[in-house]
């Protein structure tokens, strides 16, 4: 098994940063704790957000999305998600085109390094 990361960009709609942090916020309350997540947090330029992320494989991931899909509900609210990145082996991403594939992500494959 080797790490999974995901690389979400978001663009928060006007007016709506209030919400989007303070769901970040719970978000990292909720996720940072999960046994299968290496890292977990918001960076923000202007109105765009992106969630920094990894897990223990795509078994990490996802545990993640069961424990944390519900509370993403006012991020995807209140942004328009421009991309979403998964990095990994092709072994661990392929464990994750079907549950993912609603959100279209590109996957990027791990040759090099670790």
């Amino acid at each position: 098994m080797s790490t999974v990361s995901i690389h979400p960009y978001f663009k928060i709609n006007a007016g709506k940063m209030d919400i989007v942090k303070a769901t970040a916020k719970e978000l990292v309350a909720l996720c940072q704790p999960e046994p299968g997540c290496e890292y977990f947090g918001f960076s923000f330029d202007g109105d765009q957000m992106f969630c920094r992320e990894a897990y223990k494989g795509a078994e990490g991931v996802l545990a993640h999305l069961d424990n944390a899909g519900a509370a993403m509900g006012p991020i995807f609210e209140n942004s328009e998600l421009l991309k979403l990145e998964v990095h990994g082996t092709a072994e661990e991403l392929e464990k994750l085109k079907a549950p993912l594939a609603e959100l279209n992500p590109t996957y990027f494959v791990l040759e090099l390094g670790n």
